[in-house]
């Protein structure tokens, strides 16, 4: 089952970044020759229209091959281009390449302006990132598990416990601001920068006020770096409860939560360049499968949750300026918008061979480390 999970989220992620190229390609009068879901031999395939769609052999990534990816002659020089999302150039004899015709130029994904060749080949992550939104969105309608305010243990000798709150107390809100979220407790007093807190706690039936100052500490952030905090000295009590929203609220959430994931994605690549973050957590398909089979065991809500994590990371990706993903192609064409002329051809296909090369020793270390980690690890 765990492989199945994976192939749904990878099948559906993969689907999602095409359909984007593939529908801003049929909007700028693209010819779509092909549409595939994998790369390699073809498993089976319908033609309808002037576009075949395929399901290739391996799963780790799709295309969408337009007409004009290919070989062409005009005025009197040979011209390639390259494909969107490395999608592969089909083997023509110079022999047979010919001037296209002035009604095919209007088909043709090269002929285009090169805003349009942008807007299609930013589509893909693009669709990425509003998949993620909408996912997100629908989460916060069905609800969301919340960790509630209320208190599971006051900390000896710190600054709670010398104010006075208890065990079972619910802090309802923080310098007059309400709060319901345990989260809001830890943002609240981390901005506090120190200076006093008026926190407004529920003990049985009655309110009770208390002005505390919070102490400053050491911790660590998400990345394992240490920075200066500060805290109160209260730990939660665990309690979890499921918060709705209606549909302008969770737009609202929804979006919060897919700029939040999108800017720690950006950082967690930073700190990787950074050697923050160890290159051994870089994880693979095997990782992939893992975490899609415990999330669909954790329920329908948290598997959701992971595939727009996952999508929001496809599209960050896909953005990046290196040759052979989207932003390659994409830093080609503003280099054209600058310069006002095509990248030179020898020019683009050293960088691709580059990029491709980059992407590979992306591929085997996902690989070795999600071998280390479930097989050597594991056994060790």
């Amino acid at each position: 089952m765990t492989v199945l999970y994976a192939i749904i989220v990878l099948g559906v992620l993969i689907f999602v970044h095409e359909l984007g190229h593939f529908l801003l390609a049929k909007l700028m009068g693209v010819s779509v020759e092909k549409f595939s879901l994998g790369f390699g031999p073809k498993l089976i395939g319908k033609k309808i229209g002037e576009t075949e769609y395929l399901l290739s052999a391996f799963p780790l990534g799709g295309y969408v091959k337009m007409f004009g990816e290919g070989g062409f002659i005009e005025g009197g020089d040979i011209h390639t281009t390259g494909g969107v999302d490395n999608a592969p150039a089909e083997e023509v004899p110079l022999d047979t390449l010919r001037e296209l015709t002035e009604e095919e130029k209007t088909r043709s994904f090269a002929h285009k302006p090169v805003l349009a060749r942008i807007a299609i080949v930013i589509a893909g992550p693009v669709f990425n990132l509003l998949f993620a939104w909408l996912i997100f969105i629908v989460l916060c309608m069905v609800g969301v598990p919340t960790v509630t305010t209320k208190i599971g243990d006051a900390l000896k000798d710190k600054p709670a416990a010398k104010a006075g709150m208890q065990k079972g107390d619910v802090i309802t809100s923080i310098n007059n601001t309400p709060i319901n979220r345990w989260e809001q407790i830890a943002d609240g007093v981390a901005s506090s920068k120190g200076q006093p807190l008026v926190l407004i706690v529920r003990r049985e039936a009655k309110e009770i006020s208390f002005t505390i100052t919070p102490e400053p500490r050491v911790s660590k952030n998400l990345f394992g770096e240490k920075i200066n905090s500060y805290a109160i000295g209260v730990a939660s009590a665990g309690e979890v409860v499921t918060e709705h929203f209606g549909p302008i609220q969770a737009i609202v959430k929804g979006s919060e939560q897919t700029i939040k994931v999108i800017d720690l994605t950006f950082m967690s690549l930073v700190k990787m360049v950074q050697r923050v973050v160890p290159m051994d957590s870089v994880g693979g398909p095997i990782m992939i499968a893992k975490m899609a089979g415990e999330m669909a065991d954790a329920g329908s809500s948290s598997f959701l949750a992971f595939m727009a994590l996952l999508s929001i990371n496809l599209g960050v990706l896909n953005l990046l300026p290196v040759p052979v993903l989207d932003g390659g192609h994409l830093l080609f064409f503003f280099m054209e918008l600058v310069f006002r002329r095509p990248v030179p051809q020898k020019v683009r296909e050293y960088a691709q061979q580059i990029g491709m090369v980059l992407l590979l020793g992306l591929m085997i270390l996902a690989f070795y480390n999600d071998i280390i980690r479930y097989f050597v690890n594991s056994q060790g």
